[in-house]
């Protein structure tokens, strides 16, 4: 997703930034008027007005004139003003169930990160005995870490928790090495390390259905137009095997691209013992956190377990359907946060409202505004029009495997352009109108468009976690171009192969 650290970008990126959202605050209008007035005899009125609202929303959340959350509050009303669909049909995608998964991972994810929970977990896989003062070793735990914690919160949040922590790593190498008049690490090296955290939380996200908005986006739009249920469970045995490869060949090619110059690195263990001793013993709110973040990992897996063993007849998986299903579970361990006291001679609990008011309220805007859009892109036709251009102008109908390609390719190219979440809303529905229009399973297609959204490696700008480790002075935009572009590349051939492979056995295809 966009973001823009002003502080920490150079003054010719501050530049183009302002230039880039003026020219796109006059573009957006410009488009819209244009698409609203040209004739289009394949569409009917209401999938008309849709893709002029969809070309000025477009624009918006490209080049960011406005906030874009607020865009994403924009389009659906542009579509109740013009009369695409009546104001309870637009503004159902906000109250979708998918809607509250997300809001209450979000709050469990305040609660770890308030009680300091997932610092404790980061502070306690840098600190094994395996790890030691090996550079090599210390590499693999910093890519350990961040993408284990972005299956369940948000890739800015994993970054930003380890970031700190390698920060004071690479200070304390800096300070050993001035005092023994040796070289310990390089400028290179220290590049590695902080992309690595950035780009193992952005792979992490996708190994759950709440690791990141495009999974829950595209789970929610398979089930409303192709009528086909993906449970969290599902999800996994889908995503984890495509995290798994995807995390390893990144670890390989930036320990290849970034190698240590030391085989040992003396005080390591020293300093994170110290680091780790200052947080002292397991606080109740740290227990009360972990505590609610198991709730739900069980509430949201067990289902599927019972499905993949007894099928999804058996009474107990219809049961957790019916009364527990996963945004319900999701809310019920989030509600355990206000519940579990830190202290109750105080009335103290492990979170509380003004704690839990800074969770990503935006995001989850611009999660039902993409919902919104894409499922009236789908109902009034306009996705099975573009679907049936880009059949004809592709001069054939093209199998399920060569639509998946191309979903993917699309998801990576527009995801480092725009939020992942935006990227995801315009092309599921149209890959979805595309493989059906040549009469063959859309659920690849989409799944692929998900994962591909994810791999936004190469700017500054993709993505807050790009952001955050740019924002270190640490890492030259050139060193995260060049990275990207390889991993962008390798993302591709790893995500289809994946689907490729695990489609079929799963069943989704």
């Amino acid at each position: 997703m966009p973001v823009v650290l002003s502080e920490t970008i150079s003054p010719e990126e501050q530049r183009f930034d302002r230039i880039r959202r003026t020219v796109s605050l006059f573009l957006g209008p410009l488009l819209f008027i244009v698409l609203l007035f040209i004739p289009m005899p394949s569409l009917t009125t209401q999938a008309h007005h849709l893709a002029a609202v969809v070309g000025l929303v477009l624009v918006y959340w490209i080049g960011e004139a406005i906030p874009i959350p607020v865009t994403s509050l924009l389009g659906p009303v542009m579509c109740i003003v013009l009369g695409v669909a009546a104001p309870a049909v637009v503004f159902a995608p906000f109250a979708n169930p998918i809607i509250f998964l997300f809001l209450g991972s979000f709050l469990l994810a305040q609660g770890m990160i308030e009680q300091g929970l997932d610092r404790r977990i980061a502070l306690a896989i840098l600190s094994l005995r395996w790890v030691g003062n090996s550079p090599y070793r210390l590499f693999v735990a910093i890519a350990i870490i961040p993408v284990l914690i972005s299956m369940w919160i948000s890739d800015s949040a994993a970054t930003a928790m380890i970031y700190p922590i390698l920060i004071g790593i690479i200070s304390a190498f800096s300070s050993l090495a001035k005092e023994a008049g040796k070289k310990f690490t390089s400028a290179d090296f220290n590049t590695g390390l902080l992309l690595t955290i950035s780009y193992a939380a952005l792979i992490g996200g996708i190994g759950t259905p709440v690791g990141t908005p495009p999974n829950l986006i595209g789970i929610g739009m398979i089930e409303k137009m192709l009528h086909v249920k993906i449970n969290f469970f599902q999800w996994m045995m889908l995503a984890i095997p495509i995290m798994l490869a995807m995390w390893l060949i990144m670890l390989l090619f930036m320990l290849k691209t970034y190698p240590p110059v030391a085989k040992k690195f003396p005080g390591l263990v020293e300093f994170l013992s110290s680091r780790r001793a200052e947080q002292g013993p397991w606080t109740r709110g740290q227990k009360n956190a972990l505590t609610a973040f198991l709730v739900a990992v069980v509430l949201w897996i067990f289902p599927g377990v019972i499905a993949s063993v007894g099928g999804t007849e058996n009474p107990m998986f219809e049961f957790c359907e019916s009364h527990l299903p996963e945004g319900v579970a999701s809310l019920v361990a989030a509600v355990l946060l206000f519940i579990l006291p830190v202290n109750w001679r105080e009335r103290r609990f492990t979170l509380n409202w003004s704690q839990a008011l800074k969770i990503d309220w935006g995001t989850i805007l611009l999660f039902g505004g993409g919902l919104s859009l894409g499922s009236l892109m789908f109902s009034t036709g306009l996705a099975d029009v573009l679907g049936k251009q880009l059949i004809a102008f592709s001069g054939g109908d093209p199998s399920v495997w060569t639509i998946t390609a191309v979903a993917i390719f699309l998801a990576i190219i527009v995801t480092e352009m725009t939020s992942n979440t935006a990227s995801t809303t315009m092309l599921v529905p149209i890959m979805i109108a595309v493989a059906q229009g040549a009469g063959v399973s859309g659920i690849p297609p989409a799944i692929g468009v998900c994962l591909g959204s994810s791999m936004a490696f190469m700017m500054p700008v993709s993505t807050p976690s790009n952001a955050i480790v740019y924002g270190s002075g640490l890492v030259p935009i050139i060193a995260m171009i060049r990275a990207g572009v390889v991993l962008d590349a390798l993302s591709f051939f790893v995500i289809f192969l994946g689907l490729y492979i695990l489609c079929p056995l799963l069943g989704l295809i």
